[in-house]
């Protein structure tokens, strides 16, 4: 007996209608020879949603260039939460966490679908941790401002898991490891923060300077970069021991934690390359990364 005549034994015919999508869902969830790649994005301001920059530029090469993903899940660090969740509605809203900005950045929609039977399946996967399936949420700026130009016909299904705030970052590297299986599905995980992310230091006037870092944010990007290259995930959880700078580069670990998601997720095979890799403001980075 195939698979099908054995649910239909199970569901009756009339239930069939109902399964139809779960069945496409798990037909084209089916494991390929290829992993796909993960990616870490230093996602920088709100208004990279909007402009046609380098930064913005590079994300839209990437949707064009990486293989075309079933779905897209994204660790952003906009999306704190005690505990572990999953987006794992139909429709998820465009979520506008942020003030100050121009009426045009508002008024972004991004009406991507969601698909609440990955959301089943990724949490499902987790067994660290209980992983609720969250009906709030929606896609907030960590994760629609990249994710439209990579792919700007909202065409492919988008979820978030969220970062429990109240764990530590080996917590993060450890939980990623239990997904990786979703890169063998077709599924693009993008963790979306900043590596060097010190608000309270910026430099307003320096904005416009292109490329422009304090000399302790340079250093703490070279060294973050350093020690991804060597594949010394355990320097990079304890992050605050790395250098004297570090808490200057991530006083608080919310930018921070959507990187080790991504480290979790290597593989020993897995090259690893760098993009966006400049300073922003004296005391931000948006240097990203690749894995695979």
């Amino acid at each position: 007996m195939n698979r099908l005549s054995f649910i239909k034994t199970l569901v009756g015919g009339a239930g069939m209608a109902t399964l139809h999508p779960f069945l496409n869902w798990t037909d084209d969830l089916a494991e390929q020879d290829v992993l796909m790649p993960v990616l870490f994005i230093g996602h920088g301001s709100p208004m990279n949603g909007i402009e046609n920059n380098s930064f913005s530029q590079t994300w839209a090469k990437f949707g064009k260039e990486i293989p075309r993903p079933k779905a897209v899940l994204v660790i952003s660090a906009h999306w704190l939460t005690k505990g572990t969740h999953v987006t794992a509605m139909d429709n998820p809203k465009t979520i506008h966490d942020f003030g100050g900005f121009p009426k045009a950045l508002f008024e972004v929609q991004y009406p991507a679908k969601g698909n609440p039977i990955l959301a089943k399946t990724t949490a499902e996967l987790i067994h660290s941790t209980h992983v609720g399936l969250d009906h709030d949420w929606g896609l907030d700026h960590g994760t629609w401002t990249v994710v439209r130009h990579m792919y700007p016909k909202a065409d492919i299904p988008v979820l978030q898991l969220s970062i429990d705030y109240h764990q530590p970052a080996a917590y993060h590297y450890t939980l990623a490891k239990e997904i990786v299986s979703l890169r063998k599905k077709g599924v693009l995980i993008i963790g979306s923060g900043n590596m060097v992310h010190n608000l309270q230091k910026v430099a307003w006037d320096k904005l416009n300077v292109p490329n422009y870092g304090f000399d302790w944010a340079i250093e703490m990007n070279e060294v973050f970069k350093q020690k991804i290259n060597e594949g010394n995930h355990q320097a990079l959880i304890a992050y605050e021991k790395l250098h004297k700078a570090a808490l200057l580069a991530v006083p608080t670990p919310d930018h921070y934690y959507p990187l080790l998601y991504i480290l979790g997720l290597q593989t020993p095979k897995d090259k690893v390359s760098f993009f966006n890799d400049q300073l922003v403001g004296g005391s931000l980075n948006m240097t990203s990364v690749k894995i695979g």
